[in-house]
């Protein structure tokens, strides 16, 4: 008596395509989060030890702070080599290789250069809006402010050296804008720390709850994430919850944008690419506002108040075209086709779906 038995590609909780899985590996997600939290807070530690008004506190600051975006990538690799989740194609569940088709992930990644610089410009507008800031765009008495006190920060004469050489205040903000995507390409080495595993892992390992389900335990699991810092006055000159709420909301809105062009690129790269350029360019409004006018940070930037209701405007549009739909989110890009057949099998171009799967006979008597 002969059996016919198919098999698929996949190993236990793998769909037929290589950046699905049927069920999300809990244990596995455990780990992620577990791993890139203790990270996180044990790599912040020195600077809870020295406090904020300790003399080298914001040179450390920035040290630790572009460590600690390298512990969601740690946790990555533990989730894919030690709890081996996926157990195969990797680099397809992550959405870093291949990078096919080309045109589709170059246009996204292009397009995530400028986007975030769009969104925060429209924050600004919504700030000014609400009356929640004053902008000078003639004298530029807010940067103008902010570059005296770093001259101020000098001594005499290297203070009055870089004053003399120095272009007019007109020309060093339009270059301020001007340098935001090379800024964003810059940043994105630091970026790709996190990304690999917001947006390549976690994302990736939470959708087979559902679309949104995934975006927003993603974006609430990111935000957290922020906490040793923020809990020290980063961002928004908060100590206590009401600074991790705000920039859990942040994180959820941004990480809209993000997983969206993730998910709809097939890439993790734009994502990548996306938060370098919102790092570069989330500083805008210092640029931008008049000197006498406070800026409450939680309203009136990116993260804030003004960047939710930019941003959720941008998410109802997506949403209202389709853009979020699992039929607007492509497979990765499709394997070179190979002969079909007993021991063979072939690979539909739109993807990496098996269309013939391998067949294997057994004989039983």
């Amino acid at each position: 008596m002969k059996r016919v038995r198919a098999s698929t590609a996949g190993r236990v909780g793998s769909s037929d395509r290589a950046d699905r899985l049927e069920r999300v590996p809990w244990a596995a997600v455990a780990v992620f989060v577990v791993l890139s939290f203790g990270l996180a807070w044990l790599i912040a530690m020195p600077l809870w030890r020295m406090g904020t008004d300790a003399d080298a506190y914001t040179l450390w600051f920035g040290l630790l702070a572009a460590a600690m975006m390298f512990t969601p990538a740690i946790a990555t690799a533990v989730a894919l080599f030690v709890m081996r989740a996926p157990r195969r194609e990797r680099l397809r569940f992550l959405g870093m290789w291949p990078l096919r088709p080309a045109r589709r992930v170059v246009w996204f990644t292009v397009a995530a250069l400028v986007a975030p610089l769009i969104v925060v410009l429209a924050a600004v507008g919504v700030s000014v809006l609400f009356g929640w800031a004053r902008l000078d765009l003639v004298n530029f008495s807010g940067f103008q402010a902010t570059l005296d006190a770093q001259f101020a920060s000098l001594d005499a004469e290297t203070a009055e050296l870089a004053q003399q050489s120095m272009p007019p205040l007109g020309w060093l903000v339009a270059l301020q804008v001007l340098l935001v995507p090379i800024g964003g390409l810059a940043n994105s080495l630091l970026a790709f720390g996190e990304e690999i595993g917001w947006r390549g892992w976690l994302l990736t390992a939470l959708r087979p709850l559902g679309t949104w389900p995934a975006i927003l335990i993603t974006g609430v699991i990111w935000g957290l994430w922020h906490t040793p810092l923020i809990l020290l006055g980063y961002n928004f000159g908060l100590t206590d919850w009401r600074g991790v709420a705000l920039m859990t909301g942040g994180c959820v809105a941004w990480g809209a944008l993000l997983a969206w062009s993730r998910l709809r690129s097939g890439s993790v790269w734009p994502a990548v690419v996306g938060h370098g350029a919102l790092n570069a360019s989330a500083g805008m409004i210092v640029v931008l506002a008049a000197a006498d006018a406070p800026i409450n940070p939680a309203l009136a930037m990116p993260l804030g108040v003004s960047g939710w209701i930019v941003i959720a405007v941008v998410v109802a549009v997506l949403v209202a075209t389709g853009q979020f739909r699992e039929d607007h989110q492509p497979p990765l890009a499709p394997r070179a086709r190979r002969g079909g057949g007993v021991g063979g099998a072939t690979y539909d171009a739109a993807g990496p779906e098996r269309v013939n799967a391998t067949m294997r006979s057994e004989t039983s008597g």
